[in-house]
């Protein structure tokens, strides 16, 4: 399978790419991973909902670019369905088993999505009621799609 992650943003801190490049190197045993990042748009303070609209709709054009047709679309959103591990890695193997080569996560940058990207998605994803680091969240999730496979690979994992 084929897991693409497409992200607004570059990381800066050595750490998250750290921690990035480790779950990248343990994923490999289990999938194809790509890394995307697109530019941010700087987010004035208080900026309006019309500044932000445009910042989404910017953002959004950037990453449905390298949205392919055929992949399966998962948007991380506060107001996404929230999945414990097993149940994120059964999801994951029931579209493998759905003939679902290529699965494309989407994370967003710090204002959110904008509706375009979220109505390309076939599902959306929430990890938490939390708002959490764009940057950050890059993390959380290869952390969860490695802990996924694990899981479907009978392996042990931390609970």
């Amino acid at each position: 399978m084929k897991i693409t992650v497409i992200a607004v943003g570059k990381i800066k801190e050595k750490y998250l790419r750290d921690a990035i490049a480790e779950y990248a190197k343990r994923l490999s045993k289990y999938c194809k991973l790509e890394l995307l990042e697109v530019a941010d748009e700087k987010t004035p303070d208080a900026a309006s909902p019309a500044v932000e609209r445009s910042i989404r709709q910017k953002e959004g054009e950037r990453i449905l670019r390298y949205v392919r047709e055929d992949a399966y679309v998962v948007t991380l959103e506060i107001g996404g369905q929230m999945l414990d591990s097993v149940e994120f890695s059964r999801k994951l193997e029931r579209l493998g088993i759905q003939g679902k080569s290529h699965i494309t996560f989407i994370i967003g940058g710090s204002i959110g999505l904008s509706p375009e990207v979220s109505s390309r998605a076939d599902y959306a994803l929430s990890f938490s009621k939390m708002t959490f680091p764009h940057q950050l969240m890059r993390v959380i999730l290869l952390e969860q799609i490695y802990r996924g496979y694990r899981i479907m690979a009978g392996e042990p994992y931390h609970k």
